[in-house]
């Protein structure tokens, strides 16, 4: 069986590219977020896997959860919002909702020229390391950057900088087990 990924894949490509056309990526990158963290938990997929719902039942709780969550562009009235979910709906797709919604978001990402970096630190980052580590990311891969900043205690010290498939390892940890190794060879 394949996994989340693929199957998800051609439904964010094809998703893409109604949006796009339609120069409405922000309204269902927005909606897609929502509909993804309310899909995440599980529960909500349990529920519709249940049998005595049909699909016309699934659908019509679906939109109206994502309205209540302000999905808009998922909320039932957008027809191709719900033309989408009828079709996940359909083929068994609604547990790949959030895989979907990051493969979209890295369509989205390229056509804006941007991308989104996690710089995990031991301890906060001032405004200035920030200015700084976006402006040589922005040389460095030649978009825009999003910055995102994550503490992690186990760090020691340094950060690792992660952006796409980039990753920049300058944490003391790293340092102090590659000195490790090197000592036990």
């Amino acid at each position: 069986m394949a996994d989340n990924n693929t199957v998800a894949r051609p439904y964010a490509q094809a998703l893409f590219e109604l949006a796009n056309e339609a120069g409405e990526l922000a309204a269902w990158s927005k909606s897609l977020e929502t509909a993804s963290q309310l899909l995440a938990d599980g529960r909500v997929v349990d529920y519709l896997g249940n049998p005595v719902f049909n699909d016309k039942q699934r659908l019509e709780f679906l939109t109206g959860l994502f309205a209540k969550a302000g999905a808009r562009m998922l909320a039932g009235k957008n027809r191709q919002g719900a033309n989408f979910l009828r079709l996940l709906l359909e083929y068994g797709r609604v547990s790949v909702f959030p895989e979907i919604a990051v493969h979209f978001e890295t369509l989205k990402a390229k056509v804006e020229n941007t991308v989104d970096v996690t710089v995990t630190s031991a301890c906060e980052i001032s405004k200035k390391h920030k200015d700084a580590i976006s402006k040589a990311l922005r040389k460095r891969l030649g978009r825009d950057v999003r910055l995102e900043t994550k503490i992690d205690k186990n760090l020691i010290g340094g950060a690792v900088i992660r952006a796409g498939d980039v990753v920049i390892d300058g944490s003391l940890r790293t340092r102090l087990e590659g000195l490790s190794n090197a000592l036990i060879k």
